[in-house]
């Protein structure tokens, strides 16, 4: 959403779009909703509608933490404290407040809303034609994304119906049905939206270009899941440490090739029938049929004032400081500042990527260069003039301290740890691979900082549409896309000639998966990648137990769906039995 969105928030027109408690989080209650003669007739009215559906996003499904935690902290990549992960960061989903209330409460609250808008706003007679199809359109596009979060999560759902409807109960959908939806929504959102390139598009809200990445996607997890069983993915990994106590030091990575497990509900689609329809709509994106779009350059791409550029196809743009429409993602992965120019974090900087996920990338890349904070400070250094460093590697031991880290003294400290500070590494929850995309915010030392939250963007297709090209056979295009992202970071070129070559299918598969974990660690992308390729038990469990911080990764087949919220059991009765696992 942009900025404007969140304006009209605060002047509290979304506020009178509220729903009341029902039988079913799956169900809307007609009682609870505004009528078109309180929110009028007008191209305003049309606005009220949309801006209250957007508004979801933020105002139950951010503001509380759950978003993106519910998505993103079940991976092998990512960490954090012990307390912040909790039962959920371990793999227990039975019960927390993050499945309950973030994604299955919130995605059907998002659906309720957007089939609420989409019939008032048919409805109408004061608006254009053009206004209305938009309109219509980013709410099948919002409609479509809620499914498309749920169905991932949960397998089986259910379809709420999109006219009013007294009957309370729904039952599960099989997958298959439920994406014949999610497709059937976004193929028409596509042909309805305004594309970014119309001067009556409005920056920060979702496009014709964005339902077209999203097919992209949306059929290429289809795929990805479809593969047979034994398609091998080789995936750098491995036990976390080796030796135990104080003695203990980061395990080397190993190239660890795992075999594709059947993902339940899938196996009777065609995965290549399905890789052909992802590269279709991937090429045709790229091609500007539906707007254009380009890769930022990377000083850019983290930038506030980036949130509505064209790489960013669906992203969260939010207001400073607001109390109601809040996000913490600033504060969970950046941590607040005593003080605007302070160099101490007041709290917060808690989630980060794993000592494995840094080793992936070359010393050039400026994913980790610029990417991965390498100095910070806590409030509780100040008085001991300390700070930490990362990551505990030879390198930056010597820059940070001027000792090796078998204790000599090479030389002075260097660059940014040139300024007297006492820096020492932290083999805990305090040293990780800490994210610098959510550092540019208006205030960086208050709680609810404006941080972006990017849901698509182009690099995210681009790597999309190369695993499709590869899947299909056409490899030299899936290596060129790749390139492209590989590239604007500054790392080596890939080839498929010579040392390290993605001669093969499945080396270039796997390196097309393992780019998307570094291009878009921290986006709440990689367990759902790790689920769609069926290798997601393995890879939790070849980490040996926990990660750097102590966050158990052992997982069993219970974990690969969510399990449906006690509330739903409990009041819909055409949901008869929950996910296998689960009680």
């Amino acid at each position: 959403m942009m900025k404007k969105i969140l304006i009209l928030l605060l002047s509290g027109l979304a506020l009178t779009i509220g729903l009341t408690a029902c039988s079913s989080w799956i169900e809307e209650d007609p009682k609870g909703l505004i009528t078109d003669e309180r929110v009028g007739d007008s191209e305003e009215a049309v606005q009220q509608w949309v801006t209250g559906t957007y508004s979801k996003l933020i105002y139950d499904m951010f503001c509380w933490g759950y978003f993106p935690r519910v998505l993103e902290f079940d991976a092998d990549y990512i960490s954090g404290p012990d307390w912040l992960f909790g039962t959920f960061g371990a793999g227990n989903f039975q019960g927390e407040n993050d499945v309950t209330d973030a994604l299955w409460k919130g995605c059907y609250g998002l659906i309720s809303r957007a089939n609420t808008a989409i019939r008032h706003i048919n409805a109408m007679s004061n608006v254009s034609d053009e206004s209305r199809q938009n309109a219509r359109g980013e709410m099948k596009f919002m409609r479509a994304f809620a499914y498309f979060l749920l169905v991932r999560a949960y397998g089986d759902v259910p379809l709420q119906p999109e006219e009013l409807t007294d009957h309370y109960q729904q039952p599960r959908q099989p997958i298959a049905k439920v994406y014949e939806y999610i497709v059937k929504n976004l193929e028409e959102a596509a042909s309805e939206m305004y594309q970014n390139t119309d001067s009556r598009w409005q920056p920060g809200h979702v496009s014709a270009g964005s339902a077209a990445g999203l097919l992209t996607k949306v059929y290429a997890t289809e795929a990805a899941a479809a593969m047979p069983a034994g398609t091998e993915v080789v995936v750098r990994t491995g036990p976390t440490y080796d030796g135990s106590g104080d003695d203990r030091s980061y395990a080397p990575l190993q190239r660890i090739t795992l075999l594709k497990q059947t993902v339940t509900g899938y196996a009777n689609l065609d995965p290549q029938a399905l890789y052909a329809k992802a590269a279709e709509w991937g090429r045709r994106l790229l091609a500007g049929d539906y707007g254009r779009y380009e890769l930022l350059s990377y000083d850019d791409l983290w930038k506030k004032s980036s949130c509505t550029a064209s790489e960013f196809l669906f992203s969260v743009c939010t207001v400073s400081g607001d109390a109601t429409y809040k996000v913490s993602v600033h504060s969970q992965y950046e941590g607040y500042m005593t003080e605007q120019g302070s160099d101490f974090i007041e709290q917060g900087g808690w989630v980060g990527c794993t000592r494995h996920w840094y080793d992936l990338f070359e010393p050039q890349d400026l994913r980790v260069v610029k990417g991965v904070k390498h100095r910070w400070r806590a409030k509780t250094q100040r008085e001991s003039n300390s700070g930490f460093y990362y990551p505990q590697n030879n390198d930056y031991a010597i820059r940070a301290t001027g000792y090796d880290l078998l204790g000599n003294y090479v030389a002075a400290p260097t660059g940014e740890f040139a300024d007297g500070v006492n820096y020492y590494y932290s083999q805990d929850a305090q040293c990780l691979a800490f994210t610098t995309k959510y550092m540019d915010v208006t205030n960086n030392a208050i709680d609810q900082a404006d941080a972006n939250w990017p849901f698509l963007r182009l690099a995210d297709v681009m790597l999309i549409l190369a695993e499709a090209e590869n899947e299909l056979g056409n490899s030299s295009e899936a290596l060129a896309l790749l390139n492209e992202v590989r590239e604007r970071s500054s790392a080596t070129v890939a080839s498929a000639t010579g040392v390290g070559a993605l001669d093969t299918q499945t080396k270039l598969r796997s390196a097309i998966i393992e780019e998307r974990a570094k291009e878009l660690a921290c986006e709440a992308d990689r367990r759902w990648d790790l689920i769609r390729w069926g290798i997601y038990l393995d890879a939790m469990n070849a980490i040996g137990g926990s990660d750097d911080a102590g966050v158990l990764k052992t997982r069993q087949p219970r974990n690969l769906l969510f399990p449906i919220p006690a509330p739903e059991l409990n009041t819909n009765k055409a949901i008869t039995e929950n996910n296998p696992g689960w009680n």
